[in-house]
C-alpha cells in the first residue's frame, strides 16, 4: 500500500512539472513577441527566439492602421483645393445633383455623398476666405451654389423618404401631429403636440393654457373681426387715394391691375 501511494504521488508531481514547463514556454514566446518590436515602431521579421507563426502575426499587427473616412490620409490640405488649380481664374466643375438622380440612390450612397459634399463645402469656404484675405477674386465662385443646391435637394429626398415611411407606419404626414385649436380669446391657432414629462392632469402649466372659448368672449370675437375688416378697408382706401394722386401727377403712368 505504501509503494502504491508513493507511486501516485510521483505521478502527480510529474504532471504538475509538465504543466509548469508548458506554461513557462508559452510565456517566453509571448514575451519574445512583445520585445521583438523595435523602437521605430516596426516588428522584426526574423528572430531566432520566435516561431514563424508568431512573427507573421506580429508583422500583421504592426501593419494595422486606425480607421479613416478619407481615401488619402492628408491633414489640413483637405481644406484647400488641388495644387494644379492654384492661381487659375476658372476651375471646371460639374452640374449640381438633381432630385431625380438622388432618388435613384440608396440611403447608404446618400450618406456617403453628403459627407463628400460637406468636405467640398468646407474647402470652398476656406478658399473664399483666403481669397478675401488676399483681396483676389475667387476662382469659379459658382461652385458654392452648386454644392448648396445639391445638399438642399438631398434634404428634400431624405425628407420624402422619412415622410413615406411615417405614413406607412403611423399614417401621419408630419413628424409630430398638429391640430387647429381655439384659445381663451377665441383665436384659432395651429397647435403642434409636444411631449411633457408629467401627465396633463398633473401639469399645472398645461392646465393654465385653456384650449376653449368661454361664452362671454363670443361678442368680443365679433367686434374683433369688425375691427380687422375696418383696418383692411382703410388700408385699401389709402392705397386707392395714393394711386389716384400719382395718376393725376403722371397721366401716362400704367395703372397696375387690381
Amino acid at each position: 500500500m505504501a509503494l502504491s501511494s508513493a507511486g501516485r504521488v510521483l505521478t502527480i508531481c510529474e504532471q504538475f512539472q509538465n504543466f509548469f514547463r508548458i506554461s513557462s514556454a508559452i510565456n517566453t514566446q509571448l514575451c519574445a513577441v512583445s520585445l521583438s518590436k523595435s523602437p521605430c515602431g516596426l516588428y522584426r521579421e526574423k528572430s531566432p527566439f520566435i516561431p514563424s507563426s508568431w512573427s507573421n502575426l506580429a508583422i500583421s499587427l504592426g501593419q494595422c492602421r486606425s480607421l479613416h473616412t478619407t481615401v488619402s490620409r492628408r491633414g489640413l490640405e483637405e481644406f484647400f483645393d488641388y495644387p494644379e488649380n492654384w492661381g487659375e481664374t476658372t476651375v471646371k466643375s460639374g452640374a449640381p445633383w438633381t432630385v431625380t438622380k438622388l432618388r435613384a440612390k440608396s440611403n447608404e450612397d446618400l450618406h456617403k455623398l453628403w459627407y463628400v459634399l460637406l468636405k467640398e463645402m468646407n474647402m470652398l469656404r476656406t478658399l473664399e476666405q483666403e481669397s478675401k484675405r488676399q483681396r483676389l477674386p475667387m476662382p469659379s465662385p459658382e461652385r458654392i451654389k452648386k454644392v448648396q443646391r445639391s445638399m438642399t435637394r438631398m434634404d428634400i429626398v431624405v425628407n420624402e423618404r422619412e415622410s413615406a415611411l411615417r405614413l406607412l407606419q403611423t399614417g401621419q404626414e408630419n413628424p409630430r401631429p398638429r391640430d387647429w385649436r381655439k384659445n381663451v380669446f377665441g383665436e384659432v391657432r395651429w397647435y403642434q403636440y409636444k411631449e411633457h414629462p408629467i401627465p396633463w392632469y398633473l401639469n399645472t402649466r398645461y392646465k393654465r393654457t385653456k384650449y376653449f372659448t368661454p361664452k362671454f368672449v363670443e361678442p368680443h370675437i365679433r367686434l374683433r373681426l369688425e375691427k380687422d375688416l375696418r383696418i383692411k378697408l382703410r388700408k385699401a382706401a389709402t392705397a386707392r387715394q395714393k394711386l389716384a394722386k400719382l395718376k393725376e401727377k403722371f397721366p401716362h403712368m400704367k395703372v397696375p391691375a387690381q
